[in-house]
């Protein structure tokens, strides 16, 4: 197949393959004597490994690294592997959506308020934190509120009581503003910016500390690949730090 015909089937653009091509990600094949390049299968199933990479929060040099390591293994292996991986992804989607269906249901019979979405302690939590008014505060937010209502029985009864702690904690509220604002400042950065790394270090610890140490919501469910959906508002860098920070803290718990 042509480029434009490999861009196509993993749903990319020719500059994109192209990018990869310039950066070493993807192997680039010789000219035929026509003049064009030819890709087949594995150059697809690269290029599929490589997007899926990215999403993941991977630099290009280490999804360089994946994709050198996939050239000595047997193709059907790698073909298993990322099965495997859309399982998973169909999977949690499954989980969301139902979650979403019962919540729906519930708003169309009138049986949910404005905010009964989200336990009692939460709300409390947050009016205790004053949550600022930023970008970045107001996607934590909301995320928290998300998390929360889509949470099942025994993990919102964890979840409410870690918050109700977490509001009697003075010291909280001056540790997450800190955050807030040190996320705004990443506003215009680039995802090589290097404050990224410290500050998701940083993240990991608290939430390590906090989130998991008292049983929140998802004390077994740090998938790095599940946080993906809800960064599409944030800046690159913010989204990085983010990205960055639930890796550590899965490669940690075995989430």
């Amino acid at each position: 197949m042509r480029i434009g015909e490999l861009a196509a089937l993993v749903g990319v653009s020719t500059r994109t393959v192209r990018h990869y091509h310039r950066q070493g990600v993807l192997p680039e094949p010789p000219r035929l004597a026509n003049g064009y390049r030819e890709y087949g299968m594995r150059d697809a199933i690269a290029l599929a490994r490589v997007r899926r990479l990215v999403e993941l929060g991977l630099s290009l040099s280490e999804a360089r690294d994946v994709i050198a390591e996939d050239r000595d293994r047997d193709l059907a292996d790698i073909l298993v592997e990322i099965d495997a991986d859309l399982a998973r992804q169909e999977h949690e989607i499954k989980l969301r959506r139902a979650r979403l269906a019962e919540l729906l249901s519930q708003a169309e019979s009138g049986a949910l308020g404005p905010d009964d979405t989200a336990s009692p302690e939460l709300l409390a939590f947050l009016r205790q934190v004053e949550v600022p008014t930023s970008k970045a505060a107001e996607w934590d937010r909301d995320l928290l509120v998300l998390m929360d209502s889509m949470a099942t029985a025994p993990d919102r009864e964890r979840a409410s009581a870690m918050f109700a702690g977490l509001a009697a904690d003075p010291e909280i509220a001056a540790r997450g503003h800190a955050f807030y604002r040190r996320l705004d400042e990443l506003t215009d950065a680039g995802r090589d910016d290097p404050r990224i790394g410290p500050l998701a270090r940083e993240l990991a610890d608290y939430s390590r500390e906090h989130l998991i140490a008292e049983g929140g919501p998802h004390d077994h469910g740090w998938d790095p690949a599940a946080v993906e959906p809800f960064l599409d508002e944030l800046a690159p860098a913010q989204a990085e730090v983010i990205r960055q920070a639930v890796r550590l803290i899965a490669a940690q718990t075995g989430g």
